[in-house]
């Protein structure tokens, strides 16, 4: 069996190189040949004339492609030349946008903290009417988070206690896409990461920050510890999976006042680093056995 693993050819740090690797040799293992190309490599080139065997004339069609990044053009291209694409183009573009994200959980019932998705405006105009801060006010109590649409690592989550800080970070943020959450104070500084495979709960860890930090991620100082999740924790990540179609992800869940469950966000590219060191369970593994079931289901 062959496949590609698609990675992005614009990023080189090791985060991202040692995962490529993990995922090439857990294929090793099992006997697939799996062949790294980057999203420069494979390039999206429409033409009305275009043909598989024009397309085929450089590469040989592979078994199936590991799409390990978020160039959402690119897997819908190779989906349209008939390609098995793990995950989804649709599944990876709904996940990098956390307002889609929240939107498609929203329409399922999933429970989720109070969102409100900021306007839409444009780069060279920005924000020079806040007049719909009031009625995010009205509805989200402070402090209030605020999130980029588009990022990782918790990297581009904040917190607003006050209308003045509120105001700044809106400003600051400029155009990009944003929503505005309310805090759950039940899970400050603590969450749970979920990784799901095929349906599957294979690895799961409860991140927590000593350190006074609202967020639990470990690239933001958080520690962790294995978990043994509830069947309604499991449950609510597989859900969330299925109606987002994704093969696989990282589930982010918080603990509401009374402990419940409720989603935070949904990866589908999330980094199993962390998840290894914590709990010892190799997430690549897990990934490249149900791809090959998957195969192997379909050839028959």
């Amino acid at each position: 069996m062959k496949g590609w693993l698609i990675i992005n050819a614009f990023l080189h740090a090791h985060k991202f190189t040692e995962i490529h690797l993990w995922l090439t040799q857990a294929a090793k293992k099992m006997g697939v040949d799996l062949t790294v190309r980057t999203n420069a490599e494979v390039l999206v080139l429409l033409d009305s004339d275009f043909t598989d065997k024009k397309y085929n004339k450089t590469y040989e069609k592979p078994d199936f492609i590991l799409f390990w990044d978020k160039d959402v053009r690119l897997a819908k291209f190779l989906e349209m030349k008939g390609n098995s694409v793990f995950n989804s183009s649709r599944g990876i573009a709904v996940c990098d946008d956390k307002s889609l994200t929240h939107l498609y959980l929203q329409e399922a019932g999933i429970k989720m903290p109070k969102t409100i998705i900021a306007p839409m405006t444009f780069s060279n105009i920005g924000y020079n009417n806040l007049e719909f801060l009031e009625q995010v006010e009205r509805e989200l109590p402070y402090p209030v988070i605020i999130k980029e649409c588009f990022g990782s690592f918790g990297q581009q989550v904040y917190m607003a206690r006050s209308r003045e800080e509120f105001k700044d970070k809106v400003l600051s943020l400029g155009a990009k896409p944003m929503l505005f959450q309310e805090f759950i104070q039940s899970s400050r500084g603590r969450d749970l990461r979920l990784q799901v495979v095929g349906n599957q709960v294979v690895a799961a860890m409860y991140r927590y920050s000593d350190q006074g930090d609202f967020r639990a991620n470990i690239s933001s100082g958080g520690k962790m510890k294995p978990y043994e999740p509830s069947r309604i924790q499991m449950d609510l990540a597989i859900t969330c999976c299925k109606i987002l179609g994704l093969d696989f992800a990282g589930v982010d869940i918080l603990f509401g006042k009374n402990q419940e469950p409720i989603v935070c966000e949904v990866n589908s590219n999330a980094h199993f680093k962390n998840i290894y060191d914590c709990t010892g369970i190799n997430v690549a593994d897990a990934i490249l056995a149900y791809i090959i079931k998957r195969i192997c289901i379909g050839s028959k």
